[in-house]
């Protein structure tokens, strides 16, 4: 089900907001962001609409509301749903009026919640995708911003010809940033537990400094640094965080078959565990 408060009200199914002259159909200017709920608990809710704040007004939009006025709204429509249900909450906030700058004091606003089912702790197969992330001197991606999915599915598309269902991206110097939709730890070949250091071309997820946190009460040191390619290729352990599945192991990278590792295994159950007290 599809529940999406617009305008005031709330109303099911696929709710339009956009006319052909919108700026936001037009030109892109639109902005998301992704929580969840998990059978009712709402993990780190407020960062992710905080987030969706700042986004917009680094593509010259303004959020109508508040994050304190989300957070009201993200909690009644969760309670609409089944007590147990795995949901993804998505704010979104997009253009209206403007020719080719948007008009930030019109900005639209819209809520949608739908079920979404965690995932199974069972892992991806991943690849090396030719494809690369944008430098910020070329993109948005100090933002969640919607038009950056355009590359992030052209990544995908490219990934399932050739039989993965994900891909690890690298920036334009050929480091790893990382996968198409979700970000990147690895365990090396020496045992170091490992995560891409934020160097502007991607977005480090309000997830993966969860995880960094997590791991850390748990006495487990992560690096975050320059990740080579070819460290990938020797890897003991590879694994994702991002809001739909939080945590989730890659299982197959290239033609190589991983394990679900000792450290993917101890973020996960981390992470369940933060979300049950949250």
């Amino acid at each position: 089900m599809y529940l999406t408060y617009y305008q005031g009200s709330w109303a099911e199914g696929n709710v339009p907001l956009y006319g052909a002259m919108d700026h936001s159909l037009w030109l892109g200017s639109s902005v998301f962001d992704g929580a969840r709920a998990i059978a009712g608990r709402l993990p780190d809710l407020r960062p992710h609409l905080a987030r969706v704040v700042q986004s917009a007004e680094r593509l010259g939009l303004r959020c109508p509301v508040t994050v304190e006025e989300m957070e009201a709204l993200s909690r009644e429509g969760v309670a609409r749903f089944a007590p147990d249900a795995d949901l993804y909450i998505r704010p979104l906030v997009f253009g209206r009026e403007g020719f080719l700058i948007p008009e930030a004091q019109h900005s639209g606003f819209a809520l949608t919640l739908f079920d979404a089912p965690m995932p199974p702790f069972t892992g991806f197969a991943a690849c090396l995708s030719p494809l690369r992330r944008p430098d910020a001197n070329m993109a948005p991606t100090d933002a969640k911003a919607s038009a950056l999915y355009a590359n992030s599915t052209r990544v995908l598309r490219e990934a399932k010809t050739r039989g993965f269902d994900n891909a690890v991206v690298r920036d334009s110097a050929g480091a790893v940033a990382e996968f198409a939709t979700s970000n990147l730890f690895l365990v090396t070949a020496s045992g170091a537990v490992v995560t891409p250091v934020p160097n502007g071309t991607f977005l480090a997820g309000i997830t993966r400094a969860r995880v960094l946190r997590l791991l850390a009460e748990a006495g487990v040191a992560v690096e975050e640094r320059t990740v080579q390619p070819a460290e990938l290729d020797t890897a003991l352990e590879i694994f994702s965080t991002g809001n739909y599945g939080k945590v989730t192991p890659c299982v197959r990278y290239e033609e190589r078959t991983l394990p679900i590792g000792p450290v993917a295994t101890l973020a996960r159950e981390r992470y369940l565990a933060f979300t049950e007290a949250s």
